[in-house]
């Protein structure tokens, strides 16, 4: 693991299809600190039957900021109990595996819902979080990420606040409204380059961020964005650094903070997805380094 006080982290999207034991070995052959989890990989790791004995082996030595993730945190009423439950999988599971925190995110997680919301208003009934005011929004999720860090901190883990771009809670000034009106220490905010981009925050709005808010790093690239609900299966299917994100003023812009702490490359390019993951991670680690480093 390197000293350096900038810790470059493996994120599951680079190696989409491998496993969660492919994910540790690219990791290691490439010189990454570490690795992000995947819920899903580690869901299929357990359900072949193999233990925290054996999950615990394969991440000896590799640091494990967090695992994602935790959708819709708006979840209430009726849905309240799906979002604990899951949670507390999660967090049970982020302990197990010795991971530090836990990615949770603002909805609705299935942009389908915002599209059908804005060309048929009257489906809206099965979406409620998508009626309500923005301030009655931001109420709402500050609300239940208060809940989940009380829950998430006998674990002792950190909760980051990811905003998806198509959610109506989408901006780096809504999160840090979320963030500080739940009040719990044990919770932080992750810098998506896209999500930011796609939401209209820019640089020069992250590099006012305290640096003490900020958990970690999603660096990332994008499609030329039209505007409107953005659709992130074409807007980022595209190689990191060949797209329309300018990586060195995000990059710059997080460390003008004073941040140091963990990056991670989030990958969702497809015909990178299809091609020899040691190469493509091979290529990302250098990207970083060259950027971050």
């Amino acid at each position: 693991m390197s000293a350096n006080v900038q810790k470059l982290i493996l994120h599951p999207t680079v190696a989409r299809f491998a496993t969660f034991v492919m994910d540790t070995v690219i990791a290691r052959q490439i010189g990454f600190d570490g690795l992000e989890l995947s819920a899903t990989k580690l869901d299929a790791f357990f359900a072949a039957g193999l233990t925290q004995e054996d999950l615990r082996s394969y991440l000896d030595g590799l640091d494990c900021p967090g695992l994602g993730y935790l959708p819709d945190i708006e979840r209430n009423d009726a849905k309240a109990a799906s979002l604990f439950a899951d949670a507390e999988k999660l967090f049970k599971m982020a302990a197990m595996a010795g991971a530090k925190g836990v990615q949770v995110l603002t909805g609705p997680l299935d942009v389908r819902q915002v599209l059908d919301c804005q060309s048929e208003p009257a489906l809206r009934r099965d979406h409620a979080f998508l009626k309500l005011d923005h301030k009655d929004q931001i109420t709402l999720c500050a609300s239940s990420l208060q809940k989940l860090a009380d829950l998430a901190a006998p674990y002792g883990l950190v909760l980051y606040l990811e905003a998806l771009g198509w959610s109506p809670v989408n901006r780096l000034a809504d999160q840090l409204e979320i963030i500080d009106r739940a009040a719990r220490e044990n919770v932080r905010i992750v810098i998506d380059y896209w999500h930011c981009h796609v939401s209209g925050d820019t640089p020069d709005m992250v590099a006012k961020i305290d640096k003490s808010l900020i958990y970690g790093v999603h660096f990332c690239d994008s499609n030329p964005y039209p505007g409107g609900i953005p659709i992130e299966p074409v807007l980022r299917d595209v190689p990191i650094g060949k797209g329309v994100i300018n990586l060195k003023h995000w990059t710059d812009a997080v460390k003008a903070t004073g941040y140091q702490g963990w990056w991670s490359a989030e990958l969702f390019c497809l015909r990178q997805h299809q091609q020899d993951s040691l190469v493509i991670a091979r290529d990302l680690y250098d990207l970083m380094v060259e950027h971050i480093r």
